[in-house]
């Protein structure tokens, strides 16, 4: 049975920083693709009016319009305008919820979006079910969710009290990018993977996050979350649950989050002897960064699935800011053949690689003849590339999702918990922290986490194929 929509959008946190970037164009483009026709109400407590709100989602638009190349949809836009409204407000006000409520107007199932720090989560929750919001909404929440294991379960706690777990949409907007689903359908999709896709003939699994950009204007927020908790814990932990798990069943609500659950289950807690941490030099001069800040801004690490399709193979892990590129990538290696020819295989001959951002690529590693009579070969990569096409962006998908009721791209409350019980051993101890030069690949010490005959697989940049 299909969900009803939601008929009302109220974001808190509108005139700050994600709504500006992020959640303006989505809901320009929700207008532009599928006729968006619901009040959207914006609160904040900056003093702005409805009018100087309009303005900001004006400029906040024309940018992604000129970063893409395009116009602005100047008939969209009025629409946008049109159903624009403004709430200014103190959280902890009860009196903010009274005219929240009075916005709404006929309004009957509402879906609420916190892109607000995690720590506001419960003081809006408890004021939208004080003012008789709450009884058949929908919520949307940021993440971080939670900072260990505990405090997530306490925000889980503090949600349930309110909001039953098929009306909470904790959003990771990784899961709707383009090329992340690609991986996922890849994998399901593609009868001659499924045999090979085990620890019969995998070898070992490297996953790099690169950023060659830092944390400028992001200091304070950065130097309390660090890149354990901002990438791993969520985005790339959800990456090696689309590699490992198993496949959903076909047409059931929830059966993708069931088998994360259980892959995660299966992970072995990180030991801290397995983890590596960096920061890169200059970071602690940045503005809102700590003078003797010990948070990393790189990780590395080892880790396990201890289950029967995965025991025994390696999971290497690392992400870090201000490295050579910008770049997702994950390589699969396969374990070497058979040897039939007189020559040495090259260990890293056979693999898969996903390339997960910002261009969309699946190649294979292979090995070929080279021309002449002696039986030589040589390495080729077999190559599968997206075109850049104008897709939904993940914000677009993942928000039109929540105002239908699809939670399959949504993390649940067990998701949630499972994935920091792997990492929460990684956060508590007192491991140093290594200094990296800018423009390198991480600090030294990081190369002890892979095996020395297989050193870490460094993304490069995509060649450009013309159409």
């Amino acid at each position: 049975m299909t969900a009803p929509s939601s008929d009302a959008f109220v974001f808190f946190g509108a005139t700050g920083d994600l709504a500006y970037k992020k959640v303006f164009p989505a809901l320009q483009a929700m207008i532009c693709r599928n006729g968006l026709d619901v009040p959207i109400i914006g609160v904040a407590k900056s003093e702005w009016t409805t009018e100087q709100l309009i303005a900001r989602a004006r400029d906040s638009i024309a940018r992604s319009a000129q970063e893409e190349g395009t116009e602005v949809d100047e008939r969209a836009f009025a629409c946008l305008a049109e159903r624009l409204q403004y709430v200014d407000g103190d959280y902890n006000d009860p009196a903010t919820y009274a005219r929240i409520k009075k916005a709404l107007g006929a309004a009957a199932l509402p879906l609420y979006y916190l892109a607000i720090p995690p720590v506001l989560f419960d003081r809006v929750v408890k004021g939208l079910h004080d003012a008789g919001c709450a009884g058949n909404a929908r919520v949307v929440l940021e993440k971080p969710f939670g900072r260990d294991l505990e405090s997530a379960r306490e925000l889980n706690r503090t949600l349930h009290r309110v909001f039953p777990e098929r009306s909470i949409f904790r959003i990771d907007h990784y899961l709707g990018k383009e090329a992340v689903l690609n991986l996922l359908y890849f994998r399901f999709a593609n009868a001659f993977l499924e045999p090979i896709w085990n620890r019969d003939h995998v070898h070992s699994v490297q996953i790099t996050m690169a950023e060659a950009f830092g944390v400028a204007g992001r200091g304070t927020f950065y130097d309390e979350v660090g890149a354990i908790r901002d990438v791993l814990q969520n985005h790339l932990l959800q990456v090696v649950a689309l590699l490992t798990m198993e496949a959903p069943s076909a047409g059931k609500a929830g059966s993708s989050n069931e088998e994360k659950v259980r892959v995660f289950r299966a992970m072995r807690p990180i030991d801290p002897g397995d983890v590596v941490r960096g920061q890169f030099r200059g970071y602690r001069a940045i503005k809102g960064v700590a003078a003797d800040s010990n948070m990393e801004t790189f990780v590395a690490l080892r880790m396990f699935i201890d289950n029967p399709r995965w025991n025994g193979v390696p999971f290497y892990i690392r992400a870090g800011k201000e490295l050579p590129v910008t770049a997702t990538e994950v390589m699969v290696d396969l374990n070497a053949p058979h040897p039939v020819f007189d020559e040495i295989e090259p260990p890293d001959s056979n693999y898969f690689r996903f390339r997960l951002g910002p261009e969309v690529v699946i190649a294979e590693g292979a090995r070929v003849k080279t021309p002449g009579e002696n039986m030589r070969g040589e390495s080729v990569e077999l190559v599968a590339r997206h075109q850049p096409t104008r897709n939904k962006s993940p914000y677009e998908r993942l928000l039109g999702d929540a105002m239908r009721g699809d939670n399959a791209l949504f993390i649940s409350d067990e998701c949630v918990e499972a994935a920091w019980s792997v990492v929460d051993g990684a956060l508590s101890h007192e491991a140093p922290v290594f200094e990296y030069a800018p423009g390198s690949w991480g600090p030294n010490e990081a190369k002890r986490i892979t095996a020395p005959q297989e050193p870490w697989h460094d993304p490069g940049r995509e060649a450009i194929i013309p159409c």
